[in-house]
């Protein structure tokens, strides 16, 4: 049972943090913006309106606000530990140090899931967008060729195509990539800043009653289902050795990039159910379809043409985050070690990023967008409780660690957050259960197949016994 849950030393993390394969050039301004660039555009640009239409009505503000107060309490841990631990990896290494082997493995195997679904998702959703754009100029894709064949087409080929592109940017390196990314993030700025100004003269408060038609069941309902359109600071801890001076920069990336987001969540949702009935707006591409509604249609077209750009921002971050969790697992042992081998040029880990970017192409090109988001939610609640957990154990075992950032009223805040996360994942559906059930049980089978054998801190003590 021992040998289940043996754990990387904190001294082993640190030593690890010194890693020179990845070249460090994020500072804070990137990290907040690679945090918003994730965050903003799941939520705001595709299901805001799929969510006020189908579980929350108006009160879908509520949902964003209740999902934000789970995930900050989730991201004050984050904060903590990854200015105490600024290794690559988020909760897999977190639990590696403070639980065991075993579970990293399995945060490591869920964190994989959450990002490549999470990823495929927008991917879906900036399709339609993409196709709306094009529909301003008079020309539209067959109905084939951007729609999955559960809703009766072939395959969603712009999905397909728009991941395979920035698995190739990310591949340039991350110097490179991270000024694209820097200008994706503030042209989506833009556009969401117009929407709210030129919306705001079209609200109609009377489109805000009822507030809650579904009640209080649909606003949690709600905030389960817009939970991932919050992970965005989550991808942030896994860049930590890519980070210049992590223990200041990186709880100011997480925080910050949570909060301005919440704002602008809320800010939105306003203006979107005030502007039109909330029953009109399940569809992928709200914000373009309100605008037009109200005979905003040049504003609609810049809507939909910075959609087209800043959403590709939240596919960037999470092929960006995923490459990172197989790096850190593979450099651990636990999966193929092909995988943790970085360009000299470009200091990427080229394979993984590719093996990520041409999964979440196919999956994106082929599976339904509600199915993903679900899978995704739970995932991530999954692993966030697992960061309250380990919050409180690296508290009672290394009290006196040096922490560039000190989570408040512990073990209270943290309790708060693992409750949270289940009370969240209990109003999930079933199916989503039985999906997420089958993932972790190949993830299991993955270990005791391979992993155990492989991992690199058991060879390291089979050497010392020897």
């Amino acid at each position: 049972m021992g040998k289940l849950f043996k754990k990387k030393s904190i001294e082993q993390l640190l030593e690890q943090s010194q890693n020179k394969s990845l070249v460090k050039t994020l500072g804070a301004f990137d990290l907040t913006l690679l945090g918003i660039g994730a965050v903003i555009g799941t939520g705001v640009l595709v299901l805001t309106g799929l969510v006020a239409a189908n579980d929350a009505g108006p009160a879908v503000i509520f949902s964003f606000i209740l999902a934000s107060i789970v995930c900050g309490f989730a991201a004050l841990c984050y904060a903590e530990f990854a200015s105490t631990i600024p290794v690559s990896g988020s909760v897999y290494t977190y639990t590696y140090a403070t639980i065991g082997e075993v579970v990293a493995h399995l945060m490591g195997w869920t964190l994989l899931s959450v990002y490549l679904l999470t990823m495929s998702a927008v991917a879906n959703g900036w399709s339609s967008y993409f196709n709306n754009f094009l529909e301003g100029f008079g020309f539209s894709l067959p109905k084939e060729l951007i729609t999955i064949p559960a809703n009766g087409g072939v395959v969603n080929l712009p999905a397909i195509c728009i991941t395979l592109l920035i698995t190739w940017l990310l591949s340039r390196g991350t110097k490179e990539s991270k000024k694209v990314n820097n200008f994706m993030v503030l042209v989506k700025l833009f556009i969401i800043l117009l929407f709210i100004i030129v919306g705001a003269f079209y609200v109609k408060p009377s489109n805000w009653t009822p507030f809650m038609p579904y009640g209080i069941e649909g606003v949690v309902t709600g905030g389960a289902a817009v939970f991932f359109a919050f992970l965005g600071f989550d991808a942030l801890s896994t860049s930590a050795e890519e980070v210049k001076n992590p223990q200041r920069n990186l709880p100011i990336g997480i925080i910050s990039s949570l909060v301005i987001c919440t704002i602008i969540y809320v800010a939105v949702c306003l203006v979107m159910t005030g502007v039109v009935s909330y029953k009109e707006l399940n569809v992928p591409e709200a914000m373009a379809y309100v605008l037009h509604s109200v005979g905003q249609n040049a504003v609609a077209g810049v809507i939909a043409a910075g959609a087209v750009i800043g959403i590709m921002a939240v596919i960037f971050a999470y092929i960006y985050a995923a490459t990172r969790i197989l790096f850190s697992m593979s450099r651990d042992g636990l999966l193929p070690k092909a995988f943790a081998k970085t360009n000299e040029k470009t200091g990427v880990p080229t394979l993984s990023t590719w093996l990520v970017g041409v999964t979440g192409a196919l999956i994106s090109g082929f599976i339904d967008l509600k199915e993903l988001a679900n899978l995704a939610n739970i995932g991530a609640l999954l692993t966030f409780g697992m960061v309250g957990v380990s919050i409180i154990i690296l508290r009672k075992t290394h009290p006196n660690l040096k922490r560039g950032f000190t989570m408040p009223f512990v073990p209270v805040l943290p309790i708060l957050s693992v409750l949270s996360c289940l009370f969240l994942m209990i109003n999930l559906p079933k199916t989503t259960w039985l999906y997420f059930s089958i993932w972790i049980v190949l993830g299991i089978i993955v270990y005791i197949g391979y992993s155990r054998k492989h991992s690199r801190l058991t060879s390291k003590e089979m050497k010392k016994a020897s």
